[in-house]
């Protein structure tokens, strides 16, 4: 066998083009869930969480939704999800609302 017939031994996900990074916000923004069912999660994990770096992954069992699979393009994306998510950071926002309503927040016009 000529070196040129041989197979590459590199993995698919290495031969494959780099997508590029944003926010995951914007990639998934208009985008409908794609549904997938377990056996097909399990059977092929990595697939599926490069997948989702792009577009939620609704996983289901016997045809019912049952989880979701939430990808991240890199360290500030996961970062992001972790604050939006945080109870800590989401009780400080609706303070701030709830103080705003109250109209003890400061308007823009008197920042300057």
């Amino acid at each position: 066998m000529t070196l040129q017939n041989r197979k590459s031994k590199s993995s698919r996900s290495s031969r494959r083009p780099k997508r590029s990074r944003g926010s995951i916000k914007k990639a998934r923004q208009h985008k409908a869930p794609k549904e997938v069912a377990l056996a097909e999660v399990k059977d092929d994990l990595s697939k599926y969480l490069r997948l989702a770096v792009d577009e939620e992954i609704v996983i289901t069992r016997h045809g019912r939704p049952a989880g979701i699979l939430i990808g991240f393009g890199s360290e500030d994306d996961w970062f992001d999800y972790r604050l939006e998510h945080h109870p800590d950071f989401l009780r400080r926002i609706e303070d701030a609302r709830t103080a705003i309503r109250a109209g003890r927040g400061i308007p823009l016009r008197d920042l300057r």
